[in-house]
């Protein structure tokens, strides 16, 4: 029988609250629309706890598999989700929804292939990486095979169009390949190569040079393009401390766009206020606390593979989660990342709760050994 300690009992607890705030919020964001919609106040936050009890599951299931088993997995996982990744494009297997083509349908299934490709990169570092150890300060053969095989998964995210997934996938393998002791120089090197195809997807894809101007200034067209932001803005602003009360926003009344999604943070703020948001807040820092703790312990024990494999866990849930925050007050430009563990969202919200599940595991191992 497995004992819980200081770490698991922590993380655990810190998921299941997240995730526990995302089916109430859910609920309370989606009702009015799904009624709508569907006639069915409940038709969301069903599905969200079925893919919560999924999720689950597998988190379950995660930490009692060795993680070593991933390392073994590193190229075929790849290789998969780049297939899976390549299938978006197939006629009768890849669908559009809200713009993007960003969903692929197997029978009554439909997922997003860029979410499980966050954890085939994460994989395919945490092994490449405790392979290389000190070739790692080498731009040819240490660092350059971690860039270019991540580099092809991101450019066909890219493509779909997702930059907010392709920009949080590169800075994971940025913070990876940094800790794991490549130069800085190569690093912004490659940063800095990448300017000018940023900006030529940037020109021409003309949604995205809009959302940087609205970022730059919702309220200068705060009815049309800006409306998101600003009605984002007003949500925080009604909640002030202690918020407006629970299911009494305003804002979800078909003002504020994808309010169970990507902009849920919004009017949790509106109804909890500021008490709520620093909630949530509080307990993403405990979920990045554990996950540092299990990777400084694999590092302690000269695991680099568990070490890295934690790390990056720990950060692509971390990084979105700020990433989503900064998005929602304003503080950077609109990419479409929902909120980990609470947004809306099947696909997110399971391949989260697997990354739980597999932290715990190394967290686990490292105890026993």
């Amino acid at each position: 029988m497995i004992r819980l300690r200081e770490i698991d009992r922590l993380l655990i607890l810190s998921t299941l609250f997240l995730v526990a705030i995302g089916v109430v919020m859910v609920y309370s964001t989606s009702s009015i629309v799904a009624i709508k919609k569907y006639g069915d106040q409940y038709f969301f936050v069903k599905k969200h706890l079925t893919f919560a009890f999924a999720g689950l599951l597998l988190l379950i299931a995660a930490a009692k598999i060795p993680y070593g088993i991933y390392r073994k997995m590193a190229y075929p996982v790849m290789i998969l989700a780049a297939i899976f990744l390549v299938c978006i494009y197939i006629p009768g297997l890849g669908f559009s929804a809200g713009g993007a083509r960003r969903w692929v349908r197997l029978g009554p299934l439909a997922f997003q292939p860029s979410e499980p490709a966050k954890l085939s990169v994460i994989f395919f570092l945490a092994y490449s990486l405790s392979s290389k150890a000190e070739r790692i300060k080498n731009f040819s053969t240490g660092l350059l095979p971690n860039i270019v095989f991540p580099g092809i998964i991101i450019g066909l995210i890219v493509l779909e169009p997702d930059l907010g997934t392709s920009f949080t996938i590169a800075l994971l393998v940025f913070i990876m390949s940094f800790v794991a002791g490549a130069r800085l120089t190569h690093l912004l090197a490659l940063g800095l190569s990448a300017v000018p195809f940023i900006y030529y997807i940037v020109h021409n894809f003309r949604y995205m040079m809009d959302r940087i101007f609205i970022y730059l200034d919702p309220w200068k067209d705060p009815e049309g393009k800006g409306f998101q932001m600003v009605q984002s803005f007003l949500a925080f602003g009604s909640g002030g401390i202690d918020g407006v009360g629970l299911g009494q926003s305003r804002q979800k009344l078909f003002f504020l766009p994808e309010a169970h999604t990507d902009f849920i943070l919004s009017v949790i703020g509106e109804e909890l206020g500021l008490f709520g948001v620093m909630l949530v807040v509080a307990f993403y820092a405990a979920f990045l606390y554990c996950g540092t703790k299990i990777a400084l312990k694999s590092f302690k024990a000269n695991n680099l593979y568990g070490g890295y494999l934690a790390l990056g866990l720990t950060f692509m849930v971390v990084l979105q989660a700020v990433i989503n925050m900064g998005v929602v007050m304003g503080l950077l430009p609109t990419k479409g990342l929902p909120l980990p563990f609470i947004s809306y969202g099947g696909t997110s919200l399971v391949v989260n709760m697997v990354a739980v599940g597999i932290l715990l595991n190394i967290y686990i191992k490292e105890n026993e050994a």
